[in-house]
């Protein structure tokens, strides 16, 4: 072979080579369909450290873990309204028709709030991660990026028993965050926090883990179904930093953070997050369902302590673990042969020291999965396997009724679920559900108000449905009218509008 042909053949091996490698790229960066954020997070070609090929350099350098994180952490400013019933005023004919207050003496106008935090993209397609006091009872809930792009968000779902919230931007190509394993990461392990305090944009602090599981009793659920597994971390966090980033220095998301421990209002020395093999599993349910799918294993736990042996007069013979102090039932507990006095130890091969930690386990699996129980009777050990029921005590899961939403006028409206048609004894209604910036806002127009009748010229129509109520706008256009209704809590309500 002559030097000519040899150099042909390394030219053509090469451009081969190249064609395939593009080719190769296209199809890692094809948009494909997702159930869950592993999926969604292998299915973009981003370029982020892993803990395999990420070594820390002498000195412990932060540089790389921030630089990947920053540009995926948001800033979240949510708009909120107040519901509070109107003031009523001095009575007039329209009011003594209709059984309404009158607009005289009210304020026109509904209280409004301001709300602000941190958010953390998890997918190049827009999903963002934040905490549920953030965006709570928000009408409106803007996102900002650290390049300063500015979008509105929509909540696709709220946990408030994990103070949890899944958010979506309309965009694509975006950066984010990889989950980590927050069960692997140790006390005394460094760790980086991201968010926006006090309006801040982008700031990065440093910490070490300081405890993990940490329960510290700031969440409340009716059905006392809170969830508090806290990491615990002395990295500097403060108000406006809820809902960012907590991540090991190769840059992957091992938590959110949540709370701090203060009695001034700011940064005292801890702050507390939501590891985030639970953060993962609630913002799989939110995306896929809807709503959170919570695996009950029916049982009454207490940690195992020297007071709790005190209390009962009982030798654990352990220092740590879960007391069942009751199984409900029909529950899977009982189903697995759990019995009151027994000791849970572990689950699933890990130990559940106290309470948090067998709470949190659970708390990650759904209705229907089954657990493996290891316990204590009697001095001896045995392991059981245990099928988790939701909390209507069967494995069905359930999705969330997404009302169907339509919009007008810078207006969202929505149909009424029947529930609420069948607590307030209606037969029709739309209720609106975001309140934008036009007429309707200055006329008093608030989210959570349910639309009933429109009074124009011609009379009274009542309002059977959103697209009805749709159609009356419509015909109604550049009329002032009347709209007449009442909220959630039966407190009737009127204001009037100028339809473009």
């Amino acid at each position: 072979m002559s030097k000519k042909q040899f150099f042909i053949g390394i030219i053509l091996a090469s451009l081969i080579g190249g064609i395939v490698a593009l080719a190769g790229v296209g199809f890692l960066m094809q948009p494909q369909s997702a159930n869950n954020f592993d999926e969604k997070q292998k299915a973009s070609f981003v370029s982020l450290l892993s803990g395999e090929d990420f070594t820390i350099p002498d000195g412990i350098n932060f540089v790389a873990s921030a630089e990947v994180v920053t540009p995926a952490v948001v800033h979240i400013t949510s708009e909120i309204s107040y519901s509070q019933s109107p003031s009523r005023g001095q009575r007039d004919p329209l009011q003594e028709f209709f059984g309404l207050p009158s607009p005289e003496g009210r304020q026109p106008r509904s209280p409004q709030g301001m709300s602000s935090g941190s958010g953390v993209i998890i997918s190049s397609d827009g999903y963002i991660v934040t905490n549920n006091h953030v965006v709570e009872n928000a009408t409106k809930v803007d996102i900002s990026l650290e390049n300063n792009k500015r979008y509105v968000a929509k909540v696709i779902g709220t946990d408030p028993t994990t103070d949890l919230a899944l958010l979506k931007i309309e965009d694509t190509n975006l950066p984010f965050v990889k989950f980590g394993d927050s069960d692997q990461t140790k006390i005394g392990e460094w760790v980086l926090a991201v968010g926006n305090p006090f309006n801040l944009n982008s700031t990065v602090t440093a910490g070490i883990i300081s405890a993990k599981a940490r329960n510290i009793n700031i969440l409340k659920d009716e059905n006392n179904m809170q969830i508090e597994s806290f990491l615990q971390t002395d990295a500097v966090v403060n108000p406006g930093n809820s809902g960012g980033a907590l991540v090991n220095l190769a840059g992957e998301l091992i938590g959110i953070n949540t709370a701090i421990a203060t009695q001034t209002g700011t940064f005292s020395g801890y702050s507390f997050a939501v590891p985030s093999t639970l953060v993962k599993k609630v913002m799989d349910d939110l995306m896929k369902y809807g709503t959170v799918q919570r695996g009950l294993l029916g049982v009454t736990i207490q940690s195992v302590s020297p007071e709790l042996a005190d209390y009962l007069d009982k030798d654990f013979g352990v220092d740590q673990g879960v007391y069942v102090a009751g199984v409900n039932e029909n529950s899977g507990g009982m189903e697995a042969g759990l019995k009151e006095g027994d000791i849970i130890i572990g689950v699933d091969g890990k130990p559940t020291n106290n309470v948090s930690n067998l709470q949190e386990m659970v708390a990650r699996k759904r209705p229907g999965d089954q657990v493996e129980v290891e316990y204590l009777r009697d001095g001896k050990t045995y392991k059981a396997k245990a099928t988790l029921k939701n909390f209507d005590g069967d494995t069905k899961i359930i999705k969330k009724e997404i009302p169907k939403t339509y919009e007008f006028g810078g207006m969202v409206f929505e149909e009424l679920k029947s529930q609420v048609k069948e607590g307030l004894r209606l037969d029709g209604g739309a209720m609106i559900s975001v309140v934008g910036e036009s007429e309707w806002r200055e006329a008093g127009a608030r989210p959570g108000f349910i639309i009933t009748s429109i009074i124009s010229d011609e009379g009274r129509t009542r309002v059977k449905s959103v697209e009805h109520l749709l159609e009356v706008l419509n015909e109604k256009s550049g009329e002032d009218v009347v709209v007449l209704g009442m909220f959630q809590d039966g407190t009737e309500y009127y204001f009037e509008v100028e339809l473009d």
